[in-house]
């Protein structure tokens, strides 16, 4: 069936967003690896077209919202620095290639680590500084935390149709780990270039990496890195056992 057949049927009956059909099985994974319900990421895949173009949009909006870190940033360190709409430009990709028949698993697991990592990272941020974010408007101060929480749940979509494999969970790991090394502890070049918090203050254009908002960060990025890495791992084992790869 074509795309424009499917979505057409999609339409005419609206409860079939909500049903498996031609959708890969589900994993049958414990809960505490497969939180979503059912119906949930049967409903995130039906729609995997409209999600791509929000994280598109996303992403063009987090690279704005970076504008301002750029100018402060040695360009070679550039890659780096915005975290949030790379990961979104990820799971964009990711389901993309799923939907046209050409899933890859390298990017299946950047994805992962990344919506899972920064999807928690940045309300963890706002939460634990919550007062030196007084500054930004309410609104948009709730859509970054709950637009971030989105992409968490985006990440348990990929459990569907991702494998997972070793070398795959291996390059996530390579750039989510060098991402934390250059953000907290080894700056390549200047000081380190984690997403600007404003417990931080900036003194000539040199961000103050001061204690202990630095740490608290640190200790956030680098936790969710694990977690990523443990729940990808765990993730390709169950569906190993299971014959599902």
């Amino acid at each position: 069936m074509d795309a424009v057949t499917r979505l057409r049927r999609l339409l005419d009956d609206p409860r079939r967003l909500f049903v498996d059909d031609e959708l890969p099985a589900t994993t049958d994974l414990p809960r505490w690896l497969s939180p979503l319900p059912e119906w949930l990421e049967n409903f995130g895949l039906n729609i995997a077209w409209v999600v791509v173009v929000i994280n598109l949009v996303g992403t063009a909006f987090g690279f704005w919202y970076y504008g301002f870190q750029f100018s402060i940033e040695p360009a070679v360190m550039w890659p780096f620095v915005p975290d949030s709409p790379v990961a979104t430009l990820f799971i964009a990709l990711s389901l993309a290639l799923w939907k046209l028949g050409r899933s890859n698993e390298y990017l299946n697991a950047l994805a992962f680590f990344g919506c899972l990592k920064l999807g928690l990272w940045t309300p963890y941020v706002l939460l634990a500084f919550k007062s030196d974010f007084s500054y930004l408007h309410w609104a948009m101060y709730n859509f970054l935390f709950w637009s971030h929480l989105a992409m968490v749940v985006e990440a348990f979509l990929i459990q569907r149709y991702a494998k997972f494999p070793t070398l795959a969970i291996f390059v996530a790991v390579a750039w989510y780990g060098f991402n934390d090394v250059v953000d907290y502890f080894v700056p390549l070049v200047g000081t380190p270039h984690h997403t600007l918090i404003p417990a931080e203050p900036i003194l000539d254009g040199v961000v103050q990496h001061v204690a202990p908002a630095h740490e608290l960060a640190a200790a956030g990025a680098v936790v969710l890195t694990l977690t990523a890495t443990f729940l990808a791992f765990a993730t390709r084992v169950e569906k190993v056992e299971r014959g599902g790869v």
